[in-house]
């Protein structure tokens, strides 16, 4: 993947195995990250770096999230941050949004779905970062609401173009129907379980993929695109 290059992401959190995780991850997908143990390091690290994202676990030492939060906020609003907690509780959350924090996650929580909110943050906050994003043979370009596989444009249905771009952003991994349903259509969809065949079957009618040598159908497991 490319073209995240110019995104800066600050993770501050206590736990160490958690932050390289994280980072590990976030510089998988081409973004230049930073990280910090503490909220005062976090703070330090803010001056030179000055990242796009803070994501920033509540409960560290010398200074906690929230005050971490309310320090950025002040200097500068167009920081966008994510708070984490081992602790969904309501007050906790209230407490963050009121202090300008800009979304929330309670851990545990899927990497795919911080990768999501962190693409919803910039959208919102800094759209002109977000340029199109090149996997393999697919470039996907967010502003447009456009993938092209081989340079070719695909014209595409607004739920094929979700599907597809979930696919191709977790290239290599199997996603099973279930998951798909939930991170595509919503966990409310009451529709029949067989859409996600019919969009896939759509899906390699567009690509040419005859023999499904690019979307793979893992039987009993669900799905799994492969990339060069």
């Amino acid at each position: 993947m490319t073209a995240n290059k110019r995104i800066r992401i600050l993770l501050a959190d206590d736990e160490p195995n958690i932050l390289q995780f994280l980072e590990l991850g976030l510089l998988s997908e081409g973004y230049e990250v930073q990280t910090a143990q503490n909220g005062r390091e976090a703070l330090e690290k803010v001056e030179a770096f000055k990242p796009h994202v803070a994501i920033l676990d509540v409960m560290m030492p010398e200074m906690n999230g929230f005050e971490v939060c309310h320090t950025l906020k002040e200097s500068s609003e167009k920081i966008a941050v994510i708070m984490l907690t081992a602790k969904d509780e309501v007050g906790d959350r209230v407490k963050g949004l009121s202090l300008g924090a800009d979304d929330y996650m309670a851990k545990p929580f899927e990497f795919e779905e911080l990768l999501a909110r962190i693409q919803a943050r910039l959208r919102n906050q800094f759209p002109d970062l977000l340029g199109s994003v090149v996997y393999g043979p697919f470039r996907i370009d967010d502003r447009k609401n456009e993938i092209l596989y081989q340079e070719r444009v695909l014209e595409l249905s607004p739920t094929e173009y979700e599907l597809l771009k979930y696919l191709v952003m977790n290239h290599g991994a199997v996603l099973s129907k279930s998951l798909i349903l939930d991170r595509v259509w919503g966990y409310d969809f009451g529709g029949e379980n067989n859409i996600v065949e019919v969009y896939i079957r759509s899906l390699r009618e567009k690509l040419n993929d005859k023999e499904h040598r690019l979307i793979r159908t893992l039987r009993g497991a669900g799905y799994r695109v492969d990339l060069p």
